[in-house]
């Protein structure tokens, strides 16, 4: 049981970090605006369409990636949609750092 104690430990402090409710605040006020969130999830749909392709390992679209560039350009002209992404960075990173410390901590029986 100590496994899942510490895992909702970890939950926890991840829901109560800065990165975490810096990330939720400003979701959320930039949210509000309907055009605004369209805009956001086109460029996010697109983007995770591209990573997925890189992570199999096939070839990216051209014309996606530039139109990705062309809205990311656009998008963060707005300086409340330019903080969005930089704490969105900011959590993931978090994120994944958390994740390589696990993934280290039990990677001898991974191999």
């Amino acid at each position: 049981m100590e496994v899942y104690d510490n895992a909702n430990n970890l939950a926890k402090a991840i829901k109560n970090s800065k990165e975490y409710q810096e990330y939720k605040q400003i979701k959320e006020e930039l949210f509000t605006n309907l055009t605004l969130k369209q805009q956001v999830e086109e460029f996010e749909k697109i983007r995770y369409e591209e990573q997925l392709l890189a992570m199999q390992g096939e070839k990216q679209s051209e014309e996606k990636m530039a139109k990705l560039q062309e809205l990311y350009q656009i998008l963060v002209q707005n300086p409340k949609v330019k903080d969005y992404f930089d704490k969105e960075v900011r959590f993931n990173v978090m994120i994944a750092d958390v994740n390589k410390i696990i993934g280290e901590a039990i990677k001898d029986v991974l191999n």
